[in-house]
């Protein structure tokens, strides 16, 4: 059991029930990007019960034992790895790495956060053996929340109406949320979805992830009910573009995470504090996420420039907010033609920005 508490949110490998917060009420799935999907199907398990107000300070074993017979823990539980990286053998990227995860959970009020190692035991479980075992006998689980199109067990054999009718057995009930579409409410008339129908398309990893490719950072943003954004810690890099008086802060990003389409990018930029997940106050700036071919890069980066910024942030943890892409990365003749791109580049940024602050 490995205990992974972060400012009020407790994660815990669950490779047994030692040490988990019970009961529970369980929103189950995988959960990659905590999207307005996901956050429909962790809503019903939110302050699920009556439950007593539980003082911050640490309470005896016996005062927790009474507590617990009326507090049931909002839990989520998922799977790690992700099941397809289990059965594929191939590593994959993901739209919220174990910690940006734990921070979106923890924002909308999850208590714990479950983590069962996916491998060959797990998965060869039948659906009555994982309501047995694992939401029974481990997490003592008092209420489910599941997407409709939720599978589980051996061969994915079990679906959204089997967990209910099996649950159900166990006098545990079980809300089977609608899959979530999207409106097509967009910001802006040329935002689109080249590869799925805007209107009436449904909420999805996969499709969150698609409009990432595409470089739709408007439309990804809308899934998400959030802005996608990249946290990670400033390294030293080439510094070639304090030569051309654009110096950029190289960002280290967690290597498991997803990256959209490379480019240059108009960003919001928050420093995160060394103590907690708070935000400093707002930078402006732009990003280039890519190979830099005109110093012939050979491995990708992803670089930062704020505007009207001096200081030293070798160090800081950043969150960089995409907020539009500006435009595909390519190879310029010469650094000075880059050099003018790059002014064109901040001239667009500013009006993307200043636009997004006053609507």
């Amino acid at each position: 059991m490995l205990n992974l508490s972060q400012n009020g949110c407790s994660v815990w490998v669950a490779s047994s029930s030692v040490g988990l917060l019970t009961p529970t009420a369980v929103a189950l799935g995988k959960f990659d990007g905590v999207h307005l999907g996901h956050q429909r199907v962790i809503q019903p398990v939110l302050h699920a019960g009556d439950r007593l107000s539980v003082a911050s300070t640490p309470q005896s074993k016996e005062n927790q034992q009474l507590t617990n017979q009326e507090y049931t823990y909002s839990t989520v539980v998922t799977f790690d790895p992700h099941p397809q990286e289990f059965f594929t053998g191939q590593p994959r990227t993901l739209l919220t790495p174990l910690d940006e995860k734990v921070q979106q959970l923890r924002s909308l009020g999850v208590e714990q956060l479950v983590l069962l190692p996916f491998d060959k035991e797990l998965s060869a479980l039948t659906p009555e053996e994982f309501v047995q075992k694992i939401l029974v006998q481990q997490l003592q689980c008092q209420r489910i929340s599941i997407g409709q199109d939720f599978c589980f067990g051996e061969k994915r054999s079990g679906t959204a109406k089997d967990l209910q009718l099996i649950a159900a057995k166990h006098n545990i009930p079980v809300t089977i949320v609608p899959l979530q579409t999207y409106t097509g409410e967009s910001p802006t008339e040329s935002s689109c979805l080249s590869t799925t129908p805007t209107q009436d398309a449904r909420i999805s990893t996969s499709l969150i992830r698609q409009t990432l490719e595409q470089g739709d950072i408007e439309n990804a943003n809308l899934l998400l009910g959030r802005p996608y954004t990249l946290f990670g810690v400033v390294v030293q890099g080439q510094q070639l573009g304090r030569t051309i008086g654009f110096p950029t802060a190289n960002l280290q990003l967690p290597k498991e995470k997803f990256l959209p389409r490379q480019g240059v990018y108009a960003v919001r930029v928050f420093t995160l504090s060394e103590t907690s997940d708070a935000l400093s106050s707002e930078s402006l700036g732009v990003m280039n996420i890519g190979n830099r071919p005109t110093v012939n890069g050979t491995y990708s980066s992803a670089e930062v420039h704020l505007f009207d910024w001096s200081g030293d942030l070798y160090g800081k943890k950043l969150a960089v907010e995409l907020v539009k892409f500006l435009r595909p990365e390519q190879k310029f003749p010469s650094l000075e033609a880059l050099k003018t791109q790059i002014q064109l580049d901040c001239v667009v940024a500013k009006e993307v920005l200043s636009a997004g602050a006053e609507s």
